[in-house]
């Protein structure tokens, strides 16, 4: 348990206090309403979808957050460089940040940007963006980005394989172990000999914190230990912690994938995963004086810095998380997290009494469950998710908070069941 640690900006708070304080954001926002200011190319959401002053909103502090629709475009770390119309709001936003970096990834204080994203997609394209632009300027490529490569696991999320689609970069996959899902080093060494014959010096690394297929961590120290055998490489670190974000800092908290570690510069986080926001809700953050390279200057209207992949986003889903956080407190959504990861391991140990072959790594609430011995029946009425929809190899069973003891000893009967008509 983690009682013992010490949360510096993340504190439990009360429902009504929570909403006292997004009500006094909201009022530091624009209201299109009384205002007279007519330049901003918004407004409220459509009052004859959206009812401005339906009953359901007095319950719902989020609901009045989106109806009244502020846009939280640009980055709000240095409140400064913000628009001054939404700044109640975002000045949440930048408090959430202040928690995920410094409180769960165990930044020191104030040396964090980062915005709330529209998830792990958008986070692992903006940091491949930012250092793919960093090798740029700092080696005048002038956009000949040929000596530059994404390094990551063949478990690594397909957002790598849009990044260099969309980025124009090489991508390079190493091959992981088949059930400890550890990447092979001897691979890792054949790729880098080949992309050192293409011209390739510059590595974007992307190491995953929890996988979602299998809830594996990468080993960075793995990573960088054959890297070091090719000094001409320069590396830049990004953590996809997409999954794992919001759940292995508190299931496993001497976990080494930290700001502390200072090879890593940047993670993403979902917060429509193990947090339960609404989609569409994520968390990109990165040191201090990196963001400045995807820094967009033609957009000249728009007061402060808009770096972000997106531009205008909802503020909305930043307060989604503020209120998640806060109703909670770090002790509470420890014990949460904590409890899923119990219940996954019991899970585990019913299917090892029946021989089942299968991937669990600790601290994880994932288990992975080889073919050989999932029916169709199991795989459709409890919707496990393949590894590959055409030739699975494995079947995944994630224990989210939905997924309660009734849940699992119904699955357990029916998958024993399975089995032994199987063996029959």
């Amino acid at each position: 348990m983690t009682y013992n640690q010490v949360y510096k900006n993340w504190k439990r708070l009360s429902k009504e206090t929570i909403d006292q304080h997004i009500l006094e954001a909201l009022s530091q926002n624009i209201n299109y309403y009384d205002s007279l200011k007519m330049g901003v190319p918004a407004s409220h959401l459509d009052k004859q979808e959206f009812a401005p002053d339906s009953q359901v909103l007095d319950g719902s502090t989020f609901l009045k957050t989106l109806i009244n629709n502020p846009n939280h475009i640009g980055v709000h770390t240095d409140t400064d460089l913000s628009e001054p119309y939404f700044s109640g709001t975002q000045r949440l936003e930048a408090e959430v940040i202040k928690i995920i970096a410094e409180d769960i990834l165990k930044a020191q204080s104030d040396t964090i940007d980062g915005y709330v994203s529209s998830g792990g997609t958008e986070g692992n394209i903006q940091a491949i963006w930012v250092y793919r632009n960093l090798f740029n300027e700092t080696y005048a490529l002038e956009k000949d980005y040929s000596s530059i490569a994404i390094l990551c696991s063949e478990d690594a999320h397909y957002s790598m394989d849009k990044a260099s689609n969309l980025l124009n970069i090489k991508l390079a996959k190493i091959k992981v172990d088949s059930e400890t899902r550890a990447i092979d080093s001897t691979d890792l060494k054949n790729r880098l000999e080949v992309l050192q014959s293409q011209g390739v010096d510059k590595l974007i690394l992307v190491c995953n914190m929890m996988t979602t297929m299998f809830g594996s961590v990468d080993s960075l120290d793995d990573y960088m230990a054959v890297i070091a055998q090719y000094p001409s490489m320069t590396v830049k670190v990004h953590v996809d912690g997409a999954y794992g974000g919001f759940f292995l800092p508190f299931t496993n908290p001497d976990q080494p994938l930290t700001f502390n570690d200072d090879r890593i510069d940047s993670f993403t986080l979902d917060a429509h995963k193990m947090l339960q926001a609404p989609y569409g809700t994520g968390i990109f953050v990165i040191r201090k004086g990196l963001l400045k390279y995807s820094l967009t200057d033609s957009a000249q209207y728009v007061a402060g810095m808009d770096c972000t992949l997106v531009g205008s986003r909802s503020g909305a889903n930043a307060i989604s998380i503020y209120k998640i956080l806060m109703n909670y407190g770090p002790y509470d959504w420890a014990e949460r997290m904590l409890a899923l990861a119990a219940r996954t391991t019991r899970l585990k140990n019913h299917l090892l009494e029946l021989d089942v072959k299968l991937i669990h790594f600790e601290d994880s609430n994932i288990i992975t469950i080889h073919r050989d011995f999932v029916t169709p029946m199991i795989a459709v009425k409890y919707g496990l998710v393949p590894d590959n929809h055409n030739h699975p190899e494995w079947f995944k069973i994630v224990v989210m908070d939905h997924v309660k003891g009734d849940k699992i000893t119904q699955f357990l009967i029916d998958f024993k069941e399975s089995i032994t008509v199987n063996d029959v």
